[in-house]
C-alpha cells in the first residue's frame, strides 16, 4: 500500500503554483480603488 498523503502536505505542495483566480484578484487589488468604493456603501 502507497502512503497516505496529509491534507496539510496536499495543500502546501500546492502553494508554489499561482492559479488564474489569484493571479486575477491579485491584479483586481491593484487596480480598483476599494476604500472610495466602500466609503460609498451606506452603512
Amino acid at each position: 500500500m502507497g502512503e497516505q498523503r496529509r491534507f496539510a502536505s496536499v495543500a502546501w505542495s500546492r502553494k508554489g503554483k499561482v492559479t488564474r483566480r489569484e493571479r486575477f484578484l491579485a491584479e483586481m487589488d491593484a487596480v480598483i480603488p476599494w476604500k472610495p468604493l466602500l466609503d460609498a456603501i451606506p452603512r
